[in-house]
């Protein structure tokens, strides 16, 4: 009993520490799964990131493409621009260069300037002029476009509304696309001096500057991840793309930024699309890397903590079996010796005289040695195997043979026993090669189990027979079964199918793991055919060693011995 508790206590303790295995396992696989898909987050965070700063750059880049050439205005002192204008009608000359500079961009085609902050596309229209950039002067305007009229108004009435609160000395205003309008102002007394509009060459600024910058900036969409589109959201028309195999499709590709221009372009907006770029796709193809390496990590650590545990119980199940098997020999060793001691000293103290009791007493005594005997045999059979002492000793056998000598040696042992045996021999059985002592254990054990396992019905079938290249003895009966889980456990030493029937059987579990051993040492194999209560067939499978027979005849034997018969049919 102190055993059997300890075992149990072992076994509690074994599946307590597999689950604290396995609880730190699956731990260490969401945690690292987590920070696996956690950098991945990050890198596409900070890939997203640097790619709209990219587009936020952009339109920041634009507007210092129009601004650029005015950026020397603001040191400049507007009282004295105007009254160069109110003496002279001219700009004074560092004024000039700056304007003259504007009209050697593509980007603007004319420059017109209106004084003070009056509306000219009313009916009281003001006088408007348009620069000279050889002469470096202002002449008045015979045909101003209308584009410019249309950037000088917006560029009055927005100035009205800023100009109590405005502190710098210039200020500018877009019309859209169409011009740029730049207004000079007294800081001092808050007063407009004068509009200067400059019309945009709206055909350089989409073809030349945009399809060029946008291609220069972003380049190719499978590089750089990224397609970037200049649209008129107004009149629903794609300017400009950064990568030309891609056409605007908000069905096929989703928007990922929308950016417009900072205080102009009103009705064009930037608008890009994320494509998987390299960094994105090494990431997922690191991430797919590391998932498939921590997947194999964790089915080894699995695989090692099942094996480890699998084993374990393994070992305690074979333990509380060796432990029931030392008891049960134990036993069987001392009913015998038992027997013998005491029928020994009855006749050693001349108790028994008469010849009959006499006669019993050494039949007591001869019996129970012979099973003393076959105990200890496959004591040493268990001990060979263990060792890997057991010799084979092969020779050539006609299989029919061997069969039949088994037959006649155990038929009256089993008639004894009150049991219908039975022996069929196929025709012309080729030879087969094997150890004939070993083949003798191997069937007469599988003889000795149909006798102990056959309670109600007492028939025992021998046979042999051969197909696809072995020869296949077989030993059959109508007793009580195998269920079929059991089928491999049967044939594990010391194991007992645990039922009512065995428990009143003798046996130590040895039988069949000799047998299984005996018969893979010969080469060959053996199973079982069999369900609870329709009685067992073992099936003994052995590689055949020459074609043909020495002899052949011409009808397959049969023999047949009933309970009553005696006699060799």
């Amino acid at each position: 009993m102190t055993m059997i508790k300890k075992l149990r206590k072992q076994n509690t303790l074994r599946w307590f520490f597999l689950g604290i295995g396995i609880a730190a396992v699956l731990a260490l696989t969401t945690l690292n799964i987590y920070s696996l898909y956690a950098l991945r987050e990050s890198t596409i965070e900070a890939s997203t990131d640097n790619k709209k700063n990219q587009v936020d750059e952009f339109a920041e880049q634009t507007r210092s493409r129009f601004l650029s050439q005015f950026y020397k205005l603001v040191r400049l002192d507007t009282e004295q621009l105007q009254q160069a204008w109110e003496l002279s009608g001219s700009f004074p000359e560092r004024y000039s260069a700056v304007l003259t500079d504007a009209l050697q961009d593509s980007l603007y085609t004319d420059i017109y300037f209106i004084p003070e902050n009056h509306d000219v596309c009313g009916e009281s229209s003001q006088t408007v002029y348009k620069y000279n950039p050889e002469s470096k002067t202002f002449t008045v305007s015979d045909d101003t476009p209308q584009i410019t009229c249309d950037g000088f108004s917006i560029a009055v009435s927005r100035t009205q509304v800023a100009l109590n609160e405005y502190r710098f000395s210039n200020r500018v205003t877009f019309d859209a696309h169409r011009s740029l309008t730049l207004t000079f102002i007294n800081t001092k007394d808050r007063s407009v001096i004068g509009h200067i509009n400059l019309v945009v060459d709206q055909d350089y600024l989409v073809n030349g500057y945009f399809k060029n910058e946008l291609n220069k900036q972003f380049g190719p969409a499978d590089k750089t991840g990224m397609v970037v589109w200049l649209r008129d959201w107004m009149q629903d028309e794609v300017l400009a793309v950064s990568d030309e195999s891609f056409s605007y499709d908000r069905d096929q590709y989703d928007i990922d930024i929308r950016q417009r221009f900072p205080n102009m372009l009103d009705n064009w907006q930037l608008r890009a699309s994320f494509i998987e770029s390299p960094t994105l796709a090494a990431s997922n193809a690191s991430l797919r890397r590391n998932l498939i390496v921590l997947g194999f990590a964790v089915i080894a650590l699995f695989g090692a903590l099942v094996f480890m545990f699998i084993n374990a119980q393994r070992e305690r199940e074979l333990a509380q079996r060796q432990a029931g098997f030392l008891a049960n020999i134990t036993h069987e060793l001392k009913t015998p010796l038992a027997v013998m001691q005491a029928a020994g000293e009855n006749i050693a103290d001349g108790r028994v005289t008469d010849g009959k009791r006499l006669k019993s007493y050494g039949d007591h005594i001869y019996n129970e040695s012979v099973r003393l005997r076959k105990m200890i045999e496959k004591l040493l059979d268990v001990a060979k195997v263990d060792a890997g002492l057991n010799v084979v000793e092969q020779a050539p056998l006609q299989p029919e043979d061997v069969l039949r000598q088994l037959y006649e040696s155990t038929k009256g042992y089993i008639q004894q026993k009150g049991f219908d045996y039975e022996m069929s021999a196929q025709n012309n059985l080729p030879m087969i090669m094997a150890d004939p002592n070993h083949l003798e254990t191997i069937l007469n054990n599988l003889i000795e189990n149909a006798v102990k396992y056959s309670h109600d019905e007492k028939y025992i079938r021998l046979g042999v027979t051969s197909s696809g290249g072995v020869v296949q003895f077989t030993v059959s009966d109508k007793g009580d079964g195998i269920p079929k889980k059991l089928h491999k456990l049967i044939f594990e030493k010391f194991y007992r199918a645990e039922n009512t029937l065995t428990a009143k059987t003798k046996g130590h579990g040895l039988g069949l793991s000799i047998v299984k051993n005996l018969v893979e040492l010969n080469g060959g194999s053996i199973e079982v055919e069999s369900e609870q209560g329709g009685g067992a067939t073992f099936i003994v499978s052995i590689p055949v060693l020459v074609d043909k027979p020495l002899f052949e005849t011409d009808q397959q034997q049969t023999v047949t011995e009933p309970k009553t018969s005696e006699e060799y049919v």
